[in-house]
């Protein structure tokens, strides 16, 4: 980490007030107003750092240095869903409380954010003496959404704007890819990284909207809950929502229904037809899978590869059949022939059938 002992110890209001009930449009925990038509991933947005659902390091950390009035400039990076976002709206609100919408500029990837941007937006805004009605000046807030999509030459024209405004402005720099920020902003800042969701939080998290909500929800749907959101929350919540639409009773089969995604023993049938039946006969069981459930086959290839990880096979096989798997799906992503490439997906078992007998000999 970089910056976080260089900082400056920042003049925040004595007395804040408290924090509002909902600010920029995101709802609290107990909205109950125009509750049903929000979305859930506003709705149970946490509103504090206590509500964040995970990373209590990186959550705890923010929390002293706020508290110490020695909040750096922060770069939060990770994938999307892990709470990057939530993390810093919750220390505006708790720095600045009924305040936020005058000391924060935030901005998003779907605003403009070319080097004019910067030079006059960011830089005035930065410049602008802040309206604090308690006895010391507050320091602002500029929150950068989507900070890897900036071009070079903004990222290069914020950083002089950040070394010339730091007395009096945070930069908070959020983003998904952190190699996309060039080195020298990198280096101002105080880096934390996000990592996907550990799954008990995700279920920790998705039993509380539950039980909020009056879901009916057994056992074997959030397990496919957990297992589908791959450790994004925001996804988890979507997929729950859209399936609460769908079906009263949440199942692990209402669950795959509802996202498209092949179940688990549907892909042990066809790992099964892979590994056993003929060429032909495969092609016609599989051809007729997709077809009556409507599987794309890109998502066969995904689950059936996580399967060959599971079964006992031997190693130089093994590796030939994954790297098989994984130019089939490439030329996938380049919209091929679904039927040429179900025909080398099941060549592909065949030669590694045909390996794995003769190696048994």
């Amino acid at each position: 980490m970089a910056g976080a002992t260089a900082a400056t110890p920042m003049d925040i209001d004595a007395a804040a007030p408290p924090p509002r009930a909902a600010a920029k449009g995101k709802a609290p925990l107990s909205a109950t107003p125009g509750g049903r038509a929000a979305p859930w991933v506003e709705k149970y947005r946490p509103q504090s750092l206590g509500d964040v659902a995970a990373h209590r390091d990186i959550v705890d950390t923010i929390d002293r240095l706020t508290n110490e009035n020695r909040l750096p400039h922060l770069l939060l990076y990770g994938p999307p869903g892990t709470g990057k976002t939530s993390t810093i709206l919750a220390v505006a609100r708790k720095l600045y409380g009924s305040q936020y919408g005058n000391m924060i500029l935030e901005l998003n990837a779907s605003d403009e954010r070319g080097i004019d941007v910067v030079r006059q937006q960011i830089q005035d805004f930065a410049s602008a003496r802040s309206l604090s009605f308690g006895a010391k000046q507050s320091v602002k807030m500029v929150l950068l959404d989507e900070a890897d999509a900036m071009t070079k030459d903004a990222q290069f024209a914020l950083r002089r704007v950040i070394e010339k405004h730091t007395r009096s402005t945070r930069f908070a720099l959020i983003c998904n890819h952190v190699n996309k920020i060039i080195p020298a902003l990198q280096s101002r800042c105080t880096r934390f990284r996000f990592a996907p969701l550990d799954g008990t939080h995700v279920r920790e998290r998705l039993k509380h909207i539950i039980q909020s909500e009056g879901l009916d929800v057994d056992d074997g749907g959030l397990t496919a809950l957990v297992r589908l959101s791959n450790g994004d929350m925001r996804k988890a919540l979507n997929i729950l929502q859209s399936t609460h639409m769908a079906s009263k009773q949440i199942t692990e089969e209402a669950v795959y229904l509802c996202t498209g995604n092949p179940m688990p023993k549907d892909i042990e049938q066809i790992a099964y037809w892979l590994l056993n039946e003929s060429f032909s006969t495969s092609f016609k069981c599989i051809s007729d899978m997709k077809m009556r459930k409507g599987l794309a086959l890109v998502d066969i290839i995904r689950e059936v590869t996580m399967f060959v990880f599971k079964i006992q096979m031997p190693s130089d096989v093994r590796i030939k059949l994954i790297n098989d798997l994984a130019d089939i799906e490439y030329r996938l992503s380049f919209a091929c022939n679904d039927k040429l490439q179900l025909g080398a997906l099941i060549s592909t078992f065949t030669g590694a059938r045909t390996a794995m007998v003769a190696a048994a000999h």
